[in-house]
């Protein structure tokens, strides 16, 4: 069974919160998996998640460089699909590295290569909401502890 939670995000800031939630409750082996359009808060949201696992820096969307790592209570690969075609493109870039059991990857425009990740996998896809202004999120959990991760997540963001 899928467990699922619909969130909208009313700013950037409110994004950024809910990620920072989310890496607050991370761990080794965890994989976030991000689609939706240009300008839908994928990088918002990961630098959100990358605060709550204790990184200082901004983390910036890696277009160009395609993997960026950071470091904090775990070491975070940062993964941008955008100018990938495929699976095998994907795992060409060396993303098997990334998905281990120590690390946490988060891999924004992971659509373009579903295939290539686990099942044990939290996705959230991200749309526009009403006239731009608000954001929309669909949180789906691959499995137990991802399901328990979105848990804590609503319990949390409902004491908030």
């Amino acid at each position: 069974m899928t467990a699922s939670l619909e969130i909208v995000s009313r700013s950037p800031e409110e994004t950024q919160d809910i990620g920072r939630l989310l890496g607050a409750s991370a761990a080794p082996g965890d994989v976030f998996l991000l689609t939706g359009p240009l300008g839908a808060g994928k990088t918002c949201l990961t630098q959100g998640i990358a605060w709550g696992l204790g990184v200082k820096e901004h983390a910036r969307s890696p277009t160009f460089v395609l993997i960026a790592r950071y470091s904090g209570r775990l070491t975070i690969h940062h993964v941008d699909l955008f100018r990938i075609e495929d699976a095998a493109q994907a795992l060409d870039l060396g993303l098997e590295d990334c998905l281990n059991d120590e690390d946490v990857c988060i891999v924004e425009w992971a659509d373009r290569a579903t295939e290539a990740f686990p099942r044990q996998s939290l996705r959230i896809d991200m749309e526009h909401g009403q006239e731009g202004q608000t954001r929309r999120m669909k949180l789906s959990a691959g499995g137990g502890r991802h399901a328990r991760l979105l848990s804590d997540l609503a319990a949390r963001r409902k004491g908030a």
